[in-house]
C-alpha cells in the first residue's frame, strides 16, 4: 500500500479541472480502443507469468543456472532492474540477475568475468530487434562463451521482442525460445509485459504479486478513485515552466534504479514538441534523498526556483538495525539518536527535509511505501506511468514517442558506414 501526500500548495482552477477532464477522458478512450497496451498489462501478463513458471519447472538447465543475464538497454533493462533491486533483500535464494545494458568494453569484460556458461541463462531484449548495443553486447557473448547456437545451447537462449522484428526472424531460423512484446506496448512502459516479467518469475519473484498490486490500482484508477493522481499531473502540466525540474529524493538505496527508470520514463515520454509547435516538458532528476540532501539540497533550498521534490520513504523495512547507545568523546553532538532505528533515522530526515522545503515555499508531494513489498512496488510502477500518460495529455503531446531520440541512431549508422 502506497500512502499519497501530493498538497503542493497549489489548487486547480476552471481551466486545470478541464484538463483533468479531458486528460482522464484520454486515458479511458486509449484503453478501450487499445491504442495504449499498458493498462491491460497487470491482467494479460499473468498467462505469461505461468507459462514462464511451468517452462522453469520442466527445464534442468534453467533449474541448473544460478544466474540469469539480461542483454538489453533503456525500457529492456531499467524496469526489471529496479524491481530486482528493491526485492532483492526478500529473495535470498533468488538467481543472480545481471544487467549487460552499456557497451562500455571495461563495464562489459568485468561483467563477462563473472559468468559460467553452464550456470548462466542469456535472455536478450529488444523490442525493434535491432537495436545496437544490445546486438553488439549479444554477439560478444557468443563469441566469449563459445554459445553453440545449432547445438545443445539452443535452450541457453531467450529472446524478448516485437512480433515480426529482426530478432523474432532471428529466433525463428535457430529455432530458439521466445516471449514477445505486444506492438501497442512501448519500451520504457513494458516492465510488466514479458520485457520484465520473464526474468524476474525465472529469477524466482513473486511475480503475481507484483501483478495484482498494479492491477489494482490500475482498477482503481478508472473507476475514478485516484483523484490525487490527476491533481499531480495538472499541477505538472500547468506549472512547469515556472517548476522546470522535479527532482526525486528516494529515501532507500534500493530505490535507486527505480528512480533511474522514472528519469527515462519521464525524459522520453514528456520532452517534446507539443501541437502548436512549443518545446515542452519537465525535466526528471532522481537521486538518494538520504545522501544527496547533503549536496544537491542546497540548490535546491537557495539556488534557482526552478524545482518541485517528491519524496519516497519506506514506512517499515525489513531489517529492524538500531543506532547503538554509545557515547564517543568529543563526538557527542549526534547522540541524540542513540537508541533509535536506522529506520527512524532515515525517515525523520526525509521528513525533515521535506518540511524545510516547504517552510520555503518550494513544491512538495510525498509517497509513502508501506514496505518494499511485490504488490507495493507493481503499486508504484503504475502510478508512475499513469502520471506519465496524463501529464502527456495535458501538455498536448504524443506520449508514447520518441523523435528526438532517432537522429542520434541515423547519424551514428553514417558513422560506421564512411568507416
Amino acid at each position: 500500500m502506497i500512502i499519497y501526500d501530493h498538497n503542493l500548495g497549489w489548487r486547480a482552477d476552471e481551466e486545470a479541472n478541464e484538463l483533468m477532464a479531458e486528460a482522464f477522458g484520454n486515458l479511458v478512450y486509449e484503453k478501450e480502443k487499445g491504442t495504449v497496451g499498458y493498462y491491460n498489462l497487470p491482467v494479460d501478463s499473468r498467462l505469461i507469468v505461468s507459462e514462464v513458471e511451468a517452462f522453469a519447472a520442466s527445464s534442468e538447465l534453467i533449474q541448473s543456472c544460478d544466474t540469469i543475464a539480461v542483454i538489453g538497454i533503456g525500457g529492456s533493462s531499467l524496469g526489471a532492474k529496479a524491481v530486482d533491486s528493491i526485492l532483492r533483500h526478500k529473495y535470498p535464494e533468488a538467481k543472480r540477475l545481471l544487467f549487460l545494458e552499456n557497451p562500455d568494453p571495461v563495464d562489459i569484460e568485468e561483467k563477462f568475468a563473472t559468468l559460467k556458461k553452464d550456470k548462466t541463462l542469456f535472455i536478450v531484449i529488444s523490442k525493434s530487434g535491432t537495436t545496437v548495443e544490445t546486438v553488439s553486447i549479444f554477439k560478444a557473448a557468443i563469441e566469449r562463451f563459445g554459445i553453440d547456437l545449432k547445438g545443445e545451447d539452443k535452450e541457453r537462449i531467450i529472446a524478448i521482442t516485437d512480433e515480426g522484428s529482426a530478432l523474432c526472424r532471428f529466433v525463428d531460423y535457430h529455432g530458439l525460445k521466445a516471449y514477445t512484446i505486444p506492438h501497442n506496448v512501448g519500451g520504457r512502459f513494458s516492465v510488466l509485459s514479458s520485457v520484465g516479467m520473464v526474468p524476474l518469475t525465472l529469477a524466482g519473484y513473486d511475480t503475481c504479486s507484483l501483478l495484482s498490486g498494479a492491477s489494482a490500482m490500475v482498477e482503481r484508477f478508472f473507476d475514478a478513485q485516484e483523484e490525487h493522481l490527476l491533481l499531480k499531473a495538472a499541477f505538472i502540466a500547468s506549472n512547469w515552466r515556472e517548476y522546470r525540474i522535479n527532482v526525486m529524493f528516494a529515501y532507500a538505496s534500493c530505490l535507486e534504479n527505480f528512480a533511474k527508470w522514472y528519469v527515462q520514463l519521464w525524459g522520453e515520454s514528456l520532452g517534446k514538441i507539443d501541437r502548436c509547435g512549443n518545446r515542452v516538458g519537465p525535466t526528471p532528476v532522481g537521486h538518494i534523498g538520504s545522501v544527496d540532501q547533503h549536496s544537491f539540497l542546497q540548490l535546491i533550498m537557495q539556488g534557482p526556483r526552478d524545482k518541485s521534490v517528491t519524496f519516497i520513504k519506506v514506512e517499515e523495512f525489513e531489517k529492524k538495525l538500531k543506532i547503538p547507545d554509545i557515547r564517543l568523546e568529543h563526538i557527542e553532538k549526534s547522540d541524540y539518536v542513540n537508541g533509535h532505528t536506522f529506520n527512524e533515522l532515515i525517515n525523520a530526515e526525509c521528513d525533515a527535509t521535506r518540511e524545510s522545503l516547504s517552510d520555503e515555499g518550494i513544491p512538495v508531494d510525498s509517497l509513502t511505501l508501506s514496505r518494499a513489498d511485490e504488490a507495493t512496488v507493481g503499486e508504484l510502477i503504475v502510478y508512475y506511468e499513469l502520471l506519465t500518460s496524463l501529464t502527456g495529455a495535458m501538455l498536448h503531446i504524443n506520449t508514447y514517442d520518441q523523435p528526438g531520440v532517432e537522429a542520434g541512431k541515423r547519424i551514428l549508422v553514417k558513422k560506421f558506414k564512411k568507416a
